[in-house]
C-alpha cells in the first residue's frame, strides 16, 4: 500500500513544473539594518506541466519578489521550490528557462538580431540555429527584419518589450517566466502577445506571468494565484474563484414590441429593460438554458446580440481579497 502511495505521488510530483513549499523572504532595512521586513511569507503553490498561470497583485505585493527566488536572483528566507524536478538554484535546468523581466535592460548600440544572436550564444547555440530561430521570433513578437537591424536605441518601450519576449525564448524553453510581458504594448500589441502566449501553451511550455491587466489573464491563464501583503490570498481556476453559475444576462432584438409580455414568458427572460424605443432592444436575465432560448427567440423572430454569464468580475474578486487582507484585524 505504502509504495502504491510513493509511486502516486512520485507521479504526481513529475507532473509539476513548479513546486513551491512555504517559501519566504525577509528584508532588513533601517540605517543600522536591524528591521526585518516580510515581502514573502509561507507561499505554497503548483503550477502543472504546460499550464499558463497568471500572478496578481497590487505593486509590493510581492510578485517580483516571488519571481526573483524562483529565478535564482534571489535566496529565499525559509521554504523550498523545485523547478522541473530540480532544487532552485541546479545550473542544469538553466537552459530550460526563458526569462522576461519588467523592465529588460539591454546594449542600446546592439541591434535587434545582435542581441539575440548573443542570449543563443549564451544558451551554446549553433550559428544557424541562433538565425533560423532569431527570424522566426522576430516575426512572431511582430517585428519586421528591418526592426531587427535597428539599433535598441532606436526602439520605442513596446518595441523593446517585444525583443526581450524574442530573447526569452530564443532557447525553446520548457518554462517561460514572464513580468509583466503587456507592459508598454498598444492594444495590438497586447492582442499579439496574447497570442503568442496562447501558442506556447498549445506547445505545451509552461508559462507563469505577472501582470496588472485582469483581463488579459482571464483570456489566458488556467489558474490564477492572487498575493496581497506577501501572503497568497487567492489561487484556483476561474471558475473556483469567480464561482460556477447558471445565470445569463442576455440581450437582444425582437422584429416588433407586441405582444411584449406573452413573449418574455415564452423566452423565460426577466427584469427585462428596454433601449430606446425605435431599437427594439431588451436586456433580462434568463431563467431558461442558452439552446433552448436561443431556439424560441427565432420562433417569435427575435435576434440575440449578446449572452454572457452573470457572475463577479475577475477585478471585483481581486480588490475584494485585497482588501480584506489590507483591512486592520
Amino acid at each position: 500500500m505504502q509504495t502504491a502511495l510513493n509511486t502516486t505521488t512520485a507521479s504526481v510530483k513529475a507532473d509539476l513544473a513548479i513546486d513551491i513549499q512555504g517559501l519566504g523572504k525577509q528584508y532588513r532595512t533601517g540605517f543600522w539594518l536591524n528591521t526585518l521586513v516580510s515581502s514573502l511569507t509561507q507561499c505554497t503553490l503548483q503550477v502543472r506541466k504546460g499550464e499558463t498561470f497568471g500572478l496578481l497583485g497590487p505593486n509590493g505585493a510581492g510578485k517580483t519578489t516571488l519571481l526573483k527566488i524562483l529565478l535564482g536572483i534571489a535566496q529565499p528566507t525559509t521554504g523550498t521550490a523545485y523547478l522541473l524536478g530540480k532544487p532552485l538554484g541546479d545550473q542544469g535546468i538553466k537552459s530550460k528557462i526563458g526569462y522576461l523581466p519588467e523592465n529588460p535592460y539591454f546594449y542600446d548600440y546592439l541591434t535587434g538580431l545582435e542581441v539575440l544572436s548573443f542570449t543563443g550564444q549564451l544558451f551554446n547555440l549553433s550559428k544557424t540555429e541562433i538565425q533560423t530561430r532569431s527570424t522566426e521570433l522576430l516575426a512572431r513578437v511582430g517585428l519586421s527584419p528591418e526592426a531587427g537591424a535597428k539599433q535598441l536605441r532606436k526602439y520605442s518601450k513596446g518595441m523593446l518589450q517585444r525583443i526581450g519576449m524574442a530573447q526569452a525564448l530564443i532557447n525553446d524553453p520548457e518554462l517561460v517566466f514572464l513580468d509583466e510581458p503587456m507592459s508598454g504594448l498598444d492594444p495590438t500589441g497586447r492582442f499579439q502577445m496574447r497570442e503568442l502566449i496562447l501558442s506556447l501553451k498549445h506547445q505545451g511550455k509552461t508559462v507563469f506571468f505577472n501582470s496588472h491587466i485582469l483581463s488579459d489573464v482571464e483570456q489566458i491563464c488556467d489558474r490564477v494565484g492572487i498575493l496581497a501583503q506577501g501572503e497568497l490570498v487567492g489561487l484556483g481556476s476561474l471558475d473556483e474563484l469567480l464561482g460556477v453559475t447558471q445565470t445569463y444576462r442576455v440581450r437582444f432584438k425582437l422584429a416588433d414590441p407586441q405582444p411584449l409580455a406573452d413573449r418574455m414568458v415564452t423566452l423565460e427572460v426577466s427584469g427585462d429593460r428596454q433601449a430606446p424605443p425605435d431599437q427594439l432592444v431588451w436586456e433580462g436575465v434568463l431563467r431558461g438554458e442558452p439552446a433552448g432560448f436561443a431556439t424560441q427567440l427565432a420562433q417569435v423572430g427575435g435576434v440575440l446580440l449578446d449572452l454572457k454569464l452573470q457572475r463577479p468580475s475577475l477585478e471585483a474578486v481581486f480588490l475584494d481579497l485585497v482588501r480584506s487582507k489590507e483591512r486592520p484585524r
